[in-house]
């Protein structure tokens, strides 16, 4: 059985952006073909602000996996062993926040890859392989080629060990969170100040060097996102469901509230 293609990898490896549908409300197995409709590669499985479990996470990644799109989870920094029980039902990547120094990437990328990169333990064939029996040894390998394992920057701390921790072998992606990043600098919700400009410049050279991708999440002003993508971030967060469903629901109320007769 061949493992199921990481569209989103590929999507990386042609130079292209990597749009990411972000995950929060929404439950069941017809999310991941919502989101390849709209035209998004990959699904951004939020259990650190959505209110949803392991089991809800991985209902909606092992539909994906069908779907056209990549499934993606972030958990929670102090529970890693989630994203492990993720990866093995469903999830192509995780999403690990607020990774301030080297040693934490060296963490994140010893609970997500095989060895002899990392610590993480073998269980039933994954549903990567389609439930099939595999070679162990073939598909650690394969996976650990394929899984995206990616770090968030949301502190001047991490900015500047950027250079170290894009440098961790198995790290693929130094994600923003911008709406954090802003809040730790003391400057709330300003994602275009110069200081946060310098600071993806700063990222995005220290994954030019090694390699690595640059993402951006909290970005959605369509003034400033086009600045920080031509600095180098391809892996992107597009939006969350229920924002997309409160602009789409707010536009078609206010289109059928135009249609309302007059009163004399």
């Amino acid at each position: 059985m061949k493992l199921v293609p990481n569209l989103c990898r590929q999507r990386l490896a042609e130079g292209g952006l990597a749009l990411g549908f972000g995950v929060h409300h929404l439950r069941g197995s017809a999310v991941g073909m919502i989101g390849q409709a709209a035209g998004f590669d990959w699904l951004f499985i939020d259990m650190e602000h959505g209110a949803m479990s392991v089991d809800d996470a991985s209902r909606i990644a092992i539909a994906a996996l069908g779907q056209g799109i990549t499934p993606i989870v972030r958990v929670c920094k102090d529970a890693l062993f989630e994203g492990t029980r993720c990866l093995d039902n469903g999830a192509m990547g995780i999403v690990v926040p607020h990774v301030d120094t080297a040693e934490e990437a060296e963490a994140v990328v010893r609970a997500y890859r095989f060895p002899p990169t990392g610590d993480r333990s073998w269980g039933a064939p994954p549903f990567a392989y389609g439930m099939a029996p595999v070679n162990a040894a073939q598909a650690q390998a394969e996976l650990n080629a394929d899984i995206l394992v990616v770090c968030m920057i949301e502190t001047p701390q991490a900015v500047a060990n950027a250079e170290a921790i894009a440098a961790v072998p198995g790290v693929d992606v130094l994600m923003f969170g911008t709406s954090d990043l802003t809040a730790t600098m003391g400057i709330p919700g300003q994602i275009g100040h110069p200081d946060v400009r310098a600071a993806y410049a700063t990222v995005g050279a220290a994954c030019a060097a090694h390699g690595k991708v640059m993402g951006m999440g909290g970005v959605y002003d369509e003034k400033v996102a086009p600045d920080y993508i031509a600095l180098g971030a391809r892996f992107i967060l597009g939006g969350s469901d229920h924002a997309f469903l409160m602009a789409g629901a707010t536009q078609r109320a206010g289109f059928l509230r135009g249609l309302a007769p007059k009163r004399a």
